[in-house]
């Protein structure tokens, strides 16, 4: 082979082999930006645990009214104020199955975060509650409160011990 047969001969194969790493690189870089995000997404801030924890501690107590879940969302000695009364759960659980009972309607709860704030195992958060009450898709009824929760670390993720609420103001 001649010396310029040999420098096509490696220009035809190079291209191809740094191709290929491109390639390799490329989709490298793809598998490890996926995985940093897919990991950022399971670390959620503690915050947002809690934040996450009212939405849903209200979509499924307070709208679908799924008792058996109560503990998933509140520790054992629970205390809510609620208009002047101190309710604990087994007050709690009464008041959701007499409202299942009633069949009181659809609710949709809307949250707007003042302030959440962790400090080792415990936080606490600070929101507007805005449920919406609909029979057969019309509205019924709209209630706005203020509230907060004071939430603490468990073995089984965060629980809500206190949660304090009072009507907003009308506009």
């Amino acid at each position: 082979m001649f010396p310029s047969e040999t420098n096509n001969l490696w220009q035809s194969i190079f291209p191809l082999k740094k191709n290929r790493m491109k390639k390799h690189h490329f989709l490298s870089l793809l598998f490890l930006i996926s995985l940093s995000s897919f990991a950022q997404q399971n670390k959620l801030k503690d915050e947002d645990h809690i934040q996450n924890l009212i939405q849903e501690s209200f979509d499924v107590l307070f709208s679908t009214y799924d008792l058996e879940k109560i503990e998933n969302y509140y520790t054992p000695d629970i205390r809510i104020l609620e208009n002047g009364e101190i309710w604990d759960m087994e007050i709690i659980k009464g008041i959701l199955v007499n409202a299942k009972q009633r069949n009181s309607g659809t609710r949709v709860n809307k949250f707007e975060f003042i302030e959440t704030h962790v400090d080792g195992n415990m936080g606490y958060s600070v929101y507007h509650n805005y449920a919406t009450i609909s029979v057969n898709e019309e509205i019924i009824r709209e209630i706005h409160w203020i509230e907060s929760v004071v939430a603490v670390r468990t073995d089984q993720g965060w629980r809500i011990k206190n949660l304090h609420s009072f009507p907003a103001k009308k506009d």
